[in-house]
């Protein structure tokens, strides 16, 4: 009975850890911003350096863990017809989420008008770096070196290898089927791996939020209030109302089922604000909490972790308005037409690039004639909203990974609509 208790602890434990570490932020920050020792002992030293341990304990695990599911699932599959199967739907449905998503965040921020009446006569400037051509990233994906490109953790390159390796497991025959049931076993042995991290998830939490409210001023949010506003409730009506509904629609699931499954790789996804970070998490949510088959969330979630970002379409979409409204700058609907393209083919061009969303918004505004300085007034609150857009990524990723592998007969009913299903996995005993 007590087992029971503990295991159905952990969303409950990651919401505390995550309460106090904003608490303990913000009375940090007001009680003690000027102290010298609580600075840079305490945030700086303890906080970041527990932070940065529970951030690069979840990268630890994203290469092997993608790499193995991945050779799992390919491995598995009767021929290749079924992958191209499964590419064309998954790829089919991030593209439809994320027109969805940037269209729905243009309707808001033209209704709600964020930018009308600011100043933005003294903004900085801003500048990023080129995106690479869809052409290059399409010859990106093509690994040289598979060595190096797990060193350098590119998705994308790993991917591909992975299906490739995958595909001449299963055509070994029976030497193959010997490499793919010693993947299988390494594959239980990692997502044991993420289970020991999601344990001590509390206190990494903890860290990283008490890190952050520590630091950040709420005085960019009320400058940028309403920009603030409109924008998280566009993400919020994405997440929790535009994904339901279309698993509904899709499914005829229960969405009520599947959000709640979601909750703790919803609160990874926060406190990390990174989809990749959060892909260990997301993977054991999938297969274990929502019933996927490996062999479909093993491609569908590092894939969606990479060129899924609705969360940062709606940013841009919002943006683009709240800036064109800022400098009193009209866009007629042609133009609101090219963002909704651009954006979402930038989803994918600008796949595994650092400080993706910014080149992405950057390549939107430059689209449709904006200035660039404007970037540089909202970065005030992006880390803050970065949180909340990569909860929406994940949840987007997983709601396709559900769709997708009921489409393929890939998803086991039972355990979707259990709701104590996977509980077990997040439990860990050394010692009998």
């Amino acid at each position: 009975m007590n087992t029971n208790k503990k295991k159905k602890s952990l969303t409950t434990r990651v919401l505390l850890g995550m309460g106090l570490g904003v608490l303990t932020g913000f009375i940090i920050r007001l009680a003690f911003s000027d102290n010298q020792f609580i600075n840079e002992y305490l945030v700086n030293g303890f906080f970041d350096v527990g932070g940065s341990i529970f951030i690069a304990s979840l990268k630890m695990l994203v290469v092997p863990l993608v790499f193995v599911s991945l050779v799992c699932g390919t491995s598995s599959l009767k021929d290749i017809a079924t992958l191209g199967r499964l590419g064309g739907k998954t790829i089919g449905f991030y593209l439809v989420t994320t027109m969805i998503a940037i269209s729905m965040a243009i309707f808001m921020g033209t209704v709600f008008q964020p930018g009308a009446g600011a100043d933005l006569a003294a903004a900085t400037t801003f500048s990023t770096s080129e995106a690479p051509s869809l052409g290059q990233v399409i010859v990106g994906m093509f690994p040289t070196n598979p060595i190096n490109s797990m060193a350098q953790g590119n998705t994308l390159q790993i991917i591909v290898f992975a299906v490739l390796f995958g595909i001449a497991i299963s055509a070994c025959g029976e030497t193959g089927e010997r490499v793919a049931a010693a993947f299988q076993d390494l594959n239980e042995v990692i997502m044991k791996l993420v289970a020991l991290l999601m344990n001590v998830a509390p206190y990494g939490v903890f860290f990283l939020m008490a890190k952050l409210f520590s630091t950040i001023g709420l005085s960019a949010i009320m400058n940028l209030g309403e920009y603030f506003l409109v924008l998280s409730a566009a993400l919020l009506i994405q997440g929790l109302i535009v994904y339901p509904l279309i698993l509904k629609a899709t499914t005829g699931l229960n969405p009520i089922h599947f959000l709640k499954k979601m909750e703790d790789a919803v609160m990874f996804a926060f406190s990390t604000a990174s989809s990749n970070a959060t892909i260990p998490v997301t993977m054991e949510t999938a297969t274990h909490r929502l019933g996927v088959k490996n062999r479909v969330a093993s491609f569908t979630i590092p894939l969606g972790a990479t060129i899924n970002m609705d969360g940062t379409a709606i940013m841009q979409g919002v943006a683009t308005a709240f800036i064109a409204q800022a400098f009193n700058i009209h866009l007629g609907m042609g133009d609101y037409l090219t963002v909704i393209l651009t954006a979402t083919l930038a989803s994918i061009g600008t796949a595994g690039v650092p400080g993706v969303g910014l080149i992405m918004l950057a390549m939107v505004l430059n689209q449709v004639g904006l200035p660039l300085e404007g970037i540089a007034l909202i970065m005030g609150v992006d880390r803050l909203l970065d949180m909340i857009r990569t909860a929406v990524n994940i949840t987007g990723d997983s709601a396709v990974t559900v769709i997708v592998g009921k489409s393929e007969g890939a998803l086991d009913i039972d355990t979707f609509n259990d709701p104590d299903a996977g509980k077990k996995v997040e439990e860990v005993k050394l010692a009998k």
